[in-house]
């Protein structure tokens, strides 16, 4: 079997034991798919990447099937609950972020939000969500969160996301008038 076939069919089973809760985090779906794959152990060179796992996931819950029923909200926040779930296992560093996981840090964030603002749902919705792209790509986590969370949020709640470091500034000091302005605004 070829390698690209094999980290095909391992990312397929990463996905689904994640679809299916059976795992909670990336790293121990691929180690699960690869030892129900392999039967055993598999090279480093075999297994999937975050993102490829990513996108299995995407094709056992496409994004459309979510859109032509946008009205279930419940089958959107299963969504955003998968999405949320790997997080759990993404530590921080603790001088910036004392509370350890990107998981915790999203739960605290959503939380302070709920009771500040507590019927502006696109705003909650971001403070939640702000951080899921860590999951897929950490050196460029927003752009990659936006990309998964296509077709699921509203446009204001994309733009919450887009800008969310430039509210981490702005609280710290360090946000020009004008960009604070237009966050402001939103």
């Amino acid at each position: 079997m070829s390698t690209s076939s094999l980290r095909h069919r391992i990312a397929c089973e990463a996905a689904r034991l994640l679809a299916v809760r059976r795992v909670s985090d990336f790293f121990g779906a691929k180690r699960a798919a690869a030892r129900a794959v392999c039967g055993g152990w598999a090279r480093a060179g075999d297994l999937p990447t975050d993102l490829e796992i990513r996108e299995a996931l995407q094709r056992l819950v496409p994004v459309e099937s979510l859109e032509d029923d946008a009205s279930d909200i419940s089958v959107r926040y299963a969504a955003f609950g998968t999405l949320l779930g790997p997080l759990e296992s993404i530590n921080q560093p603790r001088h910036s972020h004392p509370e350890g996981d990107v998981l915790y840090h999203s739960l605290q964030v959503y939380e302070l939000i709920r009771q500040q603002q507590p019927y502006d749902i696109d705003l909650q919705l971001a403070a939640l969500l702000h951080d899921v792209g860590k999951g897929i790509d950490p050196a460029d986590h927003v752009a990659a969160g936006l990309a998964v969370l296509e077709g699921l949020i509203s446009e204001r709640t994309a733009w919450l996301i887009e800008h969310h470091l430039e509210a981490r500034r702005r609280r710290e000091g360090t946000l020009g008038a004008r960009a604070a302005r237009r966050l402001r605004n939103h």
